[in-house]
């Protein structure tokens, strides 16, 4: 693996793989995914954390939303993608919790747990806060139970950009908006689809960790984006190909 080009403050991306081999998300998941998010934010069923972990800015219900609708759409579509290439798994946990409550894997399959990590249909970095991982690889939340391992780092990548959406909407920063907008909104306005660029292993993870592939807070990414939290990082172009880990859970 390779780390990013440093200069100053800025972290550059030197190991990318194109957005491609699409695939449409089934329409009926991407309504599971916006209830869900919508329930866990502006309809308060549930509650996500206002703060990333280490992070220094309050998320508005707006950003959390479409934070966790591209989380749970990311976890729809390795469901779909497995499921189509014969894997038998079961749908993404939907239960909303609230705060205090922290997941489990996202999946369990054939003994081997799965965590699902989402980004933008441009990114090339599967990015983990520092603060929710040891230097054993080890998920800090879950420690001391079977649910702090993963097997597997799966990276998933969305189109259309939700952040851009809402912030042209002028619903990014909001708190709250009723149902039947919003779904216009996310929903009936966008074709939702993936990619896939890659996985790693445990193994992997505890290299980055213990070799400090870490983007600092505050760092500039790519000159444009500046880092709330800390994270560990591991970039697309040095994932393994997805067809492997088929192989494997078979």
């Amino acid at each position: 693996m390779r780390k990013m080009s440093i200069n100053g403050n800025d972290y550059n991306i030197n190991s990318r793989r194109l957005f491609n081999n699409t695939i449409n998300v089934e329409p009926q998941f991407v309504d599971i995914c916006f209830d869900f998010a919508y329930d866990m934010t502006f309809g308060r069923t549930g509650e996500h954390r206002s703060y990333r972990s280490g992070g220094q800015n309050k998320r508005k219900n707006g950003e959390i939303f479409i934070n966790t609708f591209q989380g749970k759409i990311a976890e729809y579509s390795i469901y779909q993608y497995f499921v189509s290439s014969g894997i038998q798994v079961p749908q993404p946990d939907i239960r909303t919790f609230d705060l205090g409550t922290w997941d489990s894997c996202d999946f369990l399959i054939n003994g081997y747990r799965i965590a699902v990590k989402s980004t933008k249909h441009f990114g090339n970095l599967m990015l983990l806060e520092t603060k929710d991982w040891n230097e054993q690889g080890e998920y800090v939340p879950n420690v001391g139970s079977m649910d702090a391992i993963y097997d597997y780092f799966v990276l998933v990548r969305i189109s259309p950009d939700g952040e851009s959406i809402m912030k042209k909407n002028r619903l990014l920063y909001c708190n709250s908006i009723d149902r039947e907008s919003l779904y216009k909104t996310i929903v009936s306005d966008n074709e939702w689809k993936f990619d896939i660029p890659g996985f790693i292993n445990r193994n992997d993870l505890i290299h980055a960790i213990n070799n400090k592939y870490i983007i600092p807070q505050n760092a500039m990414l790519n000159g444009k984006t500046k880092m709330d939290a800390e994270n560990y990082y591991i970039q697309a172009g040095d994932m393994y190909n997805i067809e492997n880990l088929l192989l494997e859970l078979r």
